[in-house]
C-alpha cells in the first residue's frame, strides 16, 4: 500500500517538475525538455500528455506551453503540499 502512494507521489513530483520547466522554457518540445531535465523522452512524452490532459499546458507549433490553469496549480501548491504533510504526520505513531 505504501509503495502505490510512494510512486503515485513520485510521479507527481515528475509532473510538476516538468510544468515547471514548460512554464520556464516556454514553448519547448519534447527533446529539449528531455535534455534539460535529463530524462528520457518517453518519461517527458507522459507527463506532457497527463498534463495536457489535465489542462495545464497546450501544445503548440514550437512546442508546449502553460495555460493559466498551470499558474493557479503552482501558485497554490506550496499550501496544497503542506496540507497533505500535515495529513502525513497526523498518521505517524506518537512518541511516547
Amino acid at each position: 500500500m505504501i509503495e502505490k502512494v510512494k510512486g503515485e507521489i513520485e510521479l507527481m513530483q515528475r509532473h510538476i517538475q516538468v510544468l515547471r520547466t514548460v512554464v520556464s522554457h516556454q514553448p519547448i518540445g519534447i527533446m529539449k525538455l528531455s535534455e534539460l531535465m535529463d530524462l528520457p523522452f518517453h518519461r517527458i512524452r507522459y507527463s506532457l500528455r497527463i498534463l495536457e490532459q489535465m489542462g495545464y499546458i497546450r501544445a503548440s507549433p514550437s512546442g508546449a506551453v502553460a495555460t493559466p490553469q498551470s499558474l493557479e496549480l503552482l501558485g497554490g501548491l506550496d499550501g496544497e503540499l503542506a496540507e497533505m504533510i500535515n495529513l502525513l504526520e497526523s498518521m505517524k505513531h506518537p512518541e511516547p
